[in-house]
């Protein structure tokens, strides 16, 4: 388990009555795989994770191996707050089929570092699955710092980061830290033309759900030192960069997602995008298309 490249991290589509809709679901997959991305994540933040019932993470991931059946690698999200049900939250995962877990650091208990440390440990020992470390302070109100990341990085079923401090020189502290049994992958769109340029493997993308293709070029040109096209590419997406980011995610990229066709709605306490980005929204609508279309065009020229 390498993860390199472009990993969406999917929104789970409802429908109008808040179940899941699997049959959006899986065009969504499809439609994914179709556009190059190189791996997936079921059931993260971006996934409404929090929101959902046992059963129906089973039923999400399980579709989700099966329709991928061993093309790129299906990343579970299986972070808890506590160590115990994070463990127990892997083990379901493996047992359904995926891959890895993406596991995030502990929200809201804010563990030490010798916390944290523990706690990847103990899920790597026993959860069963190749664990991918996730930082995201804003979200967790807890920081792993690159030193600990560095103790983490030589464990054998650690075999990288998602990092979504979109800050040059953390990153790159991590991308030091790179090896064959080591990956180091941004976690926000906006500073992952940059961090790719600096040698980072990959991004683990939000807005790639509404343009996988755009964002599978950028990442194509930064991680092959492309640095002028890379930057003028990464330009061109940074609307929907920070489109998604003008709500608490995901309440953006699934107002693309309903115009696209993949489900409709969110779960409480999230609710739908409000209503002076609408127009927005349906403008970033023709931006995705347009750029998914360039990708192709051009991707098939190269």
């Amino acid at each position: 388990m390498h993860p390199t490249g472009l990993i969406t991290a999917l929104a789970t589509p409802f429908d109008e009555a808040g179940a899941l809709d699997l049959d959006a679901w899986r065009r969504l997959l499809q439609w994914q795989l179709a556009r190059g991305v190189q791996g997936l994540v079921v059931a993260g933040s971006t996934g409404e994770a929090a929101m959902l019932e046992d059963a129906e993470y089973d039923a999400l991931l399980r579709l989700a191996v099966e329709t991928v059946a061993g093309r790129v690698p299906v990343l579970a999200g299986t972070g808890q707050p506590g160590t115990a049900r994070t463990i127990a939250q892997t083990r379901r995962a493996a047992a359904a089929g995926a891959d890895a877990a993406l596991v995030v650091v502990p929200p809201y208990v804010r563990p030490t570092q010798a916390g944290l440390l523990a706690h990847y440990r103990a899920v790597a020992e026993q959860g069963g699955l190749p664990v991918l470390l996730y930082n995201v302070p804003g979200r967790t109100g807890a920081d792993m710092l690159p030193d600990t990341v560095a103790e983490l990085a030589s464990h054998e079923r650690i075999v990288g980061i998602k990092e979504a401090v979109a800050d040059p020189s953390r990153m790159a502290a991590l991308v030091a830290l790179r090896g064959p049994g080591f990956s180091v992958l941004g976690g926000d769109d906006g500073s992952a033309c940059g961090a790719m340029l600096a040698g980072a493997d990959g991004l683990v993308s939000v807005g790639s759900n509404a343009a996988p293709a755009a964002y599978r070029r950028l990442c194509d040109l930064a991680r092959g030192g492309e640095t002028v096209a890379a930057r003028e590419w990464d330009a061109r997406l940074a609307p929907l960069h920070g489109f998604c980011g003008v709500e608490s995610n995901p309440i953006p990229v699934k107002a693309l997602l309903q115009r696209l066709g993949h489900g409709q709605g969110l779960r409480l306490p999230l609710l739908p995008l409000s209503a002076q980005f609408q127009g927005e929204a349906a403008a970033m609508v023709a931006l995705a298309r347009e750029l998914e279309s360039l990708s192709g065009r051009e991707a098939l020229a190269a």
